[in-house]
C-alpha cells in the first residue's frame, strides 16, 4: 500500500516552541499563538506511536467550519488560517502549517473540559447504568446504550495533564472551580452550540453524539470560545442512516482505535501497541469522510 507522509511533530527552529500538547504543537508570538494540529491520535489518553494520514489538516478544517458556524452565538479564539497572515517569522515553513495550522488570540484556558451530552455513549453510558445519573443528573429510567437523551445535558470534567484521565465532575464542583456565574454563562453557550450543531450535522447525516468544548478568558475577561471545536477527536460522530439504540455505533472518529485496542486488551497504559496498516487507513478514511459530509470540503 502506497505510504502516506504523517506528521508526528514539528520542529521549527526560529519560532517560539512552548508546548507539545497530545495532538497539537504550539508556538508563542506574543499575544497570540500559532496551534499546530499534527497527525498523532490519542487514544485512551495514550499517544498512539503512529499517526492518521491527513487527521491534523482535518481538525483544523472542521474547526474552522464550526468556528465559522457559531460565532453570533459566542466570540472564538481564530485569527487565521491563511499562511500569509501569520507572523513573518514563518514563511519558511508555509509549506508545513499550510491546513494544519491556526494563527489564535491568546487566553487564559478554564481549568475543566466541557462536555455536552446529547446521546447516552462512553463514561457517561457507563455511569448511568451504575446510577441512573451523569455527572449528577439524574436521568429517566430504561435509557439503552446509544439512547437519545430528552435534552442535551452538560456534564464538565477536569483537565488533567498529557498521561492522566479527565475525571467526569459535578456541575456543582465546576461551579466551585471557576464561580458560579461564569459557569452558569459556559453551561449555557455550550449548549447553545451543542443544539445548533446538531441541527447542522443532521441535516447532513451525522448525529453528534457529544462534544467536548474548551474556554478561556481574554485580557477584557470576556469568555472565548478556544482550542478545536466539534471535531472527530472531540466528538463523537454517528452515521444517521445506521443509528440504531441498544449497542455502540459505527461512528466518524476514533472510536474505530478504540474498538481495536479494546479487541487487543490494552491495559490503556503506554508504551501503545502497533496499530495494524488496516486500521491507520481506515480511520485516515473516516476523518475524511467527516470532513466532506460535514463541510462539503476534501482534502484528498
Amino acid at each position: 500500500m502506497k505510504q502516506i507522509p504523517v506528521v508526528l511533530e514539528t520542529k521549527f527552529s526560529g519560532l517560539n516552541f512552548v508546548n507539545r500538547g497530545k495532538v497539537r504543537d504550539l508556538y508563542d508570538f506574543g499575544d497570540t499563538l500559532l496551534i499546530v494540529a499534527t497527525d498523532r491520535l490519542s487514544a485512551y489518553d495514550v499517544v498512539m506511536s503512529q499517526g492518521i494520514p491527513f487527521k491534523g489538516k482535518v481538525l483544523t478544517k472542521i474547526s474552522e467550519f464550526w468556528f465559522e458556524q457559531t460565532q453570533d452565538i459566542i466570540q472564538n479564539h481564530l485569527i487565521s488560517t491563511i499562511v500569509y497572515d501569520y507572523p513573518s517569522s514563518c514563511k519558511p515553513y508555509w509549506r508545513d502549517l499550510e491546513d494544519r495550522s491556526m494563527l489564535v488570540k491568546k487566553t487564559k484556558p478554564l481549568p475543566v473540559e466541557c462536555v455536552v451530552r446529547g446521546h447516552l455513549s462512553g463514561s457517561g453510558w457507563v455511569e448511568y447504568q451504575q446510577s441512573q445519573s451523569v455527572c449528577g443528573i439524574h436521568l429517566p429510567k430504561g435509557l439503552l446504550e446509544s439512547s437519545k437523551l430528552p435534552e442535551p445535558i452538560f456534564t464538565p470534567a477536569t483537565k488533567e495533564e498529557k498521561g492522566k484521565h479527565d475525571e467526569n465532575i459535578t456541575f456543582g464542583r465546576m461551579e466551585n472551580i471557576v464561580g458560579r456565574e461564569l459557569a452558569q454563562r459556559v453551561r449555557n453557550v455550550s449548549i447553545e452550540i451543542f443544539k445548533r450543531a446538531s441541527g447542522i450535522a443532521e441535516s447532513q447525516g451525522i448525529i453528534i453524539a457529544d462534544t467536548k468544548m474548551e474556554f478561556g478568558l481574554d485580557d477584557a475577561g470576556e469568555l472565548v470560545l478556544i482550542d478545536e471545536l466539534l471535531t472527530p477527536d472531540s466528538s463523537r460522530f454517528w452515521p444517521k442512516d445506521k443509528y440504531e439504540p441498544g449497542r455502540g455505533q459505527s461512528s466518524y472518529d476514533k472510536q474505530f482505535v478504540r474498538d481495536y485496542l479494546n479487541s487487543i486488551n490494552f491495559n490503556r497504559k503506554p508504551p501503545p501497541p502497533e496499530l495494524p496498516e488496516s486500521v491507520i487507513f481506515k480511520t485516515s478514511a473516516l476523518y475524511l469522510e467527516a470532513l466532506k459530509r460535514l463541510s462539503g470540503k476534501e482534502l484528498v
